[in-house]
């Protein structure tokens, strides 16, 4: 693992442990690979590899499979400012696909641009990152998600 993909679990172990335990028991996301780079307070990163689990029939990243990951680094991202003992449902979302992939991995990067008592918006921006490391710009997400509790 390069230092670039390399996660990062400090300066906020507590912060990481949280998301990377909610990761964990996402089925979908253990599915296809999802793993989180970065948790910090209002921000995750999270990236998905390349496979057969992720392509439509053109052998590119799935439009499904890239949506999916942007709604759960800017949920994640949300989840980061809520408060224990709630969690985060999406509302609502809107996404440009910038351009197709193959190979590589998709890095999608989950930023709050307003965090209320219920409604929080997030946008995402996702990157193809190619074997060399190379980053081109795949996908840009705006989304509104609010706070239930935890045990709905």
């Amino acid at each position: 693992m390069s230092a670039d993909t390399a996660p990062q679990v400090a300066p906020y172990p507590a912060l990481w442990g949280r998301i990377a335990a909610s990761l964990a028991r996402q089925g979908m996301s253990q599915a296809m690979g999802v793993r989180l780079l970065r948790a910090e307070p209002g921000c995750v990163e999270l990236a998905l590899p390349y496979s057969d689990k992720v392509t439509q029939q053109q052998l590119g990243f799935h439009g499904g499979a890239t949506g999916m990951l942007a709604d759960i680094a800017g949920g994640y991202a949300a989840l980061t400012l809520a408060h224990e003992g709630l969690e985060v449902t999406t509302v609502e979302y809107k996404i440009n696909f910038l351009a197709a992939f193959k190979e590589g991995e998709l890095r999608a990067t989950g930023t709050v641009v307003r965090a209320g008592k219920r409604v929080t918006v997030a946008t995402v921006e996702v990157l193809h990152v190619d074997a060399q490391g190379r980053s081109s710009p795949c996908a840009l997400m705006q989304q509104t998600l609010t706070t239930v509790s935890a045990s709905a």
